[in-house]
């Protein structure tokens, strides 16, 4: 069985929460294993540290400010990040980064958060795992200043277009792809772009519970979306790279453990 790390579980504060132990389990029986919990402000963050230290080797997190919460971002939120991230159980600073579709902070509270946590994250040594949505100018513009300094980078659930993955390729920007490159309406630029991503730039995500691969039959009666069903977009991805799925797989796997700083058998 190939073996994968699911690098975006929204599993905190969503649906999965109420099933935490059976979302692990059923996700490990697929061999998806361990799973990264993203923390989308300081307290869920502290709480996905709590989380992740009931399950070690099984759970990692990443602790940061999503651009939605930028306006909770202030003058003590620093030195807390910088608290949060001496927990062993968090591998990255994130999700960080500009959010102009929703716009649910203003859009300079998003900088400043934005760029605060690229500082940290370079201060510290820590990878980043970022989140971009029609803000392309201003994140590539913003994280520039930044990246040299940074171990990694990760664009989670990329779903740009062609000018702007030779965007983020020339920044050296690993690429997460989710179930959005199973829809048959929204998918269909990223199905034609997704061949032309480095491998070593190529790692897998579920985004869950959100992105449901809308091609999977039968489709799952909850309508959400679980880390267990990482293979079945392993799956697609494979198809459109013309590659095999376990040739997919264990390259992704490899590129996972690299970025998180996690070693084999010991994630």
């Amino acid at each position: 069985m190939s073996l994968y790390l699911d690098v975006a579980v929204n599993l905190l504060g969503s649906s999965l929460e109420p099933d935490l132990v059976s979302v692990i389990t059923e996700a490990e029986a697929e061999g998806v294993s361990p799973l990264l919990v993203i923390g989308s402000t300081l307290d869920e963050s502290e709480a996905a540290i709590q989380t992740c230290a009931l399950y070690p080797g099984k759970l990692y997190c990443t602790a940061g400010v999503h651009p939605h919460h930028a306006n909770q971002w202030n003058i003590q939120s620093e030195n807390r990040l910088r608290q949060l991230t001496q927990a062993p159980q968090v591998v990255a600073v994130g999700e960080a980064g500009l959010d102009y579709n929703r716009d649910f902070s203003p859009r300079a509270d998003q900088r400043r958060a934005f760029e605060a946590q690229l500082a940290l994250a370079a201060e510290l040594g820590k990878p980043v795992l970022l989140h971009q949505r029609d803000a392309h100018s201003d994140f590539i513009a913003i994280l520039s200043q930044y990246r040299s300094a940074l171990p990694g980078a990760l664009l989670h659930c990329f779903t740009g277009n062609r000018a702007e993955l030779q965007d983020c390729l020339a920044l050296d920007l690993h690429l997460g792809i989710t179930g959005w490159i199973c829809d048959e309406r929204r998918g269909q630029e990223l199905a034609e772009l997704v061949k032309d991503i480095p491998a070593n730039r190529l790692l897998l995500e579920t985004d869950s519970p959100y992105l449901l691969p809308r091609s999977m039959r039968p489709k799952p009666k909850s309508g959400k979306n679980l880390p267990k069903y990482l293979p079945y977009i392993a799956a697609e991805v494979a198809r459109l790279r013309g590659e095999s799925e376990t040739e997919l797989a264990a390259n992704c796997y490899r590129n996972s453990l690299a970025f998180f700083n996690l070693e084999a058998g010991h994630a």
